[in-house]
């Protein structure tokens, strides 16, 4: 493999299935790329001709994957944070990634991969952190209500007591 740009690069595990899962992630996100293939050989020990492992980036994050056998598999405790500034972006990546996983509170997803992402709005942490505790309390009451984060309730539960009530009726 190529050397790769970043000191440190997700390696991320598949069973058989890596390229497919690759190519649905470099479809996903608009700047992305597959950098190296590499195929089992005449040795082995998966089928000869079938990926190895491939390095690709997504948004210019470095990843790496491998067809290892079913001896690790994808949990919770590792996922990747998007942080987007639109609904539309939002709405976007959490449409494509759901597609044939599983979705979560929260803005979280397991895609059809098994891999875990938050598909969340970037000034979420700013809103959670506000120095007012009532303003975060607002916000983080009206995120937990979500599957699929809403940028306009999130944003008027943190400028707005009111429009948090008139979001539960």
């Amino acid at each position: 493999m190529a050397i790769q740009k970043n000191k440190i690069v997700p390696h991320l595990w598949f069973e058989d299935n890596a390229e497919e899962a690759v190519n649905f992630y470099i479809s996903v996100f608009e700047n992305s790329r597959i950098t190296d293939v590499s195929r089992y050989g005449d040795v082995g020990p998966g089928p000869k001709g079938q990926v190895m492992a491939m390095g690709f980036e997504l948004e210019g994050q470095s990843f790496a994957a491998i067809n290892g056998g079913p001896w690790a598999k994808f949990n919770g405790a590792v996922s990747f944070l998007i942080h987007c500034e639109t609904q539309k972006e939002i709405d976007g990546y959490y449409e494509k990634l759901a597609e044939g996983g599983q979705e979560q509170p929260c803005g979280w997803l397991t895609d059809r991969f098994g891999l875990v992402w938050q598909v969340n709005y970037a000034k979420l942490p700013k809103m959670l952190t506000d120095s007012d505790a009532l303003r975060a309390n607002r916000v983080m009451e009206a995120m937990l209500s979500m599957k699929k984060i809403d940028i306009a309730t999130l944003d008027a539960a943190y400028e707005d007591s009111t429009a948090l009530e008139a979001a539960r009726a």
